[in-house]
């Protein structure tokens, strides 16, 4: 499918990781060169990229949204989408990496600089429709995944770090991997116990990259309306697993499991609550077990 750039939202988050409002005026300059109807919103409060995104739903208008932020702004204009229209009426989102881990846009446009992306999405626009994960049990949305184990105990640690942007994530990450303990868990996919045990880490997705460095599902393909399951047990020592992480070779690994499916149960079987995130947001309830539902070619992105 091909979109008519006519007209184009930009939507800027100044909160970003790695954001100037140079960048941003670059963009729109490039935009508006072609033709396009451009106009710049920069984001005010947490929220207003979801409000923003909504709205362009429920009124009609630009026949494109751009995104430049990190992967917390493309999850709130995701989900604005989402929900401000049905899928057969929701406008392309284009992403530009202008956060500190920028998941979602390797996962698209790979290592290619923002330069080269915004030249072939302007020159030659195609649109892929991607799955998104949803989350029975707070109707919440993922756009590059849900984690359990180390990943979301991570987030929980880095609340109590100084630092900010990837500084701050790497010194959480050493601070878990510390003091990390496995936890008893049970995984299943359509109905499988895929794994029950002790477990280190459970990455459902979507994308195949986390954090920016990570390539926890490195087999995952965005669009293929399946969701991808990784869980690692104890059987690789930690600093090992996250050295194989990096590029995705813990596959195959000891007491590591890959499958696939359409609905992910994980639980923690001792009864305590689980530690959960999907899209880097802990969710604070103190459940035990989250379900997580393909919704297949749920949001049209620009693609190479």
């Amino acid at each position: 499918m091909t979109p008519s750039l006519t007209s184009v939202l930009v939507v800027a988050n100044p909160a970003a990781g790695t954001y100037t409002p140079e960048m941003s005026e670059a963009v729109v300059r490039r935009i508006a060169g072609v033709g396009a109807a451009v106009e710049l919103a920069v984001t005010e409060r947490p929220g207003h990229a979801h409000k923003l995104a909504s709205a362009v739903g429920e009124r009609g208008g630009p026949a494109l949204l751009v995104s430049i932020g990190g992967d917390g702004t493309a999850h709130d204009l995701m989900t604005g989408l989402y929900e401000g229209a049905p899928a057969e009426r929701r406008v392309p989102l284009l992403v530009l990496p202008f956060g500190t881990g920028n998941s979602f846009y390797r996962e698209i446009w790979s290592d290619r600089p923002w330069q080269e992306a915004l030249e072939s999405a302007l020159s030659r626009p195609r649109v892929r429709r991607v799955d998104l994960a949803r989350v029975a049990e707070t109707d919440g949305l993922a756009l590059l995944g849900a984690s359990s184990g180390l990943a979301a105990q991570t987030l929980v640690t880095a609340r109590s770090v100084a630092d900010t942007g990837r500084a701050r994530y790497e010194e959480a990450l050493a601070r878990t991997v510390e003091a990390f303990r496995p936890y008893p868990g049970r995984v299943t996919v359509d109905g499988e116990v895929v794994h029950a045990g002790p477990t280190v880490s459970v990455g459902v997705g979507g994308g195949r990259h986390r954090g920016g460095r990570f390539m926890l599902l490195p087999r995952s393909v965005m669009d293929d309306g399946l969701l991808d399951v990784c869980v690692a047990g104890t059987a690789l020592p930690l600093p090992e697993l996250l050295r194989l992480c990096r590029d995705g070779s813990h596959v195959g690994g000891p007491g590591v499991v890959y499958a696939r499916g359409r609905r992910v149960v994980v639980e923690r079987t001792d009864g305590e609550p689980l530690v959960f995130e999907y899209d880097g947001d802990l969710l604070p309830g103190a459940a035990a077990r989250y379900t997580l539902d393909v919704d297949p070619h749920a949001l049209p992105v620009l693609a190479p």
